[in-house]
């Protein structure tokens, strides 16, 4: 598949998909930039390391700020939750820490699968 046609895809996919699903893409990018920083790291890569982890901050900001804060104390958590994430990922940047990232990668893929969950019963 061609570059034009595979970005068209997911544009498409993107564009049609319910909340629950952009929300696990959201979730599905983090843990994919992050695995990556980690081989970036591994490789001595570390301009490729912080791109990596940059995007990945970029989408526990994006899901931080979705939140719906009416709702209550679920969104009250998720937000304690999805901010000391980001930190996670902060301070492996700053550090070049895969431990770090471990950590991340670990709640990402927690909160991934509680979302699935969610997303399966609606």
């Amino acid at each position: 598949m061609n570059s034009y046609a595979l970005q068209a895809y997911k544009n498409v996919k993107v564009s049609t998909a319910s909340e629950g699903d952009l929300i696990l893409m959201l979730f599905d990018g983090a843990i994919r930039f992050a695995n990556q920083a980690i081989n970036c790291i591994n490789n001595s890569d570390i301009a490729g390391a912080h791109d990596k982890l940059v995007r990945a901050q970029d989408i526990m900001l994006e899901l931080i700020s979705s939140l719906n804060m009416d709702v209550g104390e679920i969104a009250q958590n998720l937000y304690q939750l999805y901010s000391f994430i980001n930190q996670l990922l902060i301070q492996a940047n700053v550090k070049k820490d895969g431990d770090l990232i471990q950590q991340a990668i670990k709640l990402l893929t927690e909160l991934r699968e509680m979302w699935h969950e969610v997303v399966d019963k609606v």
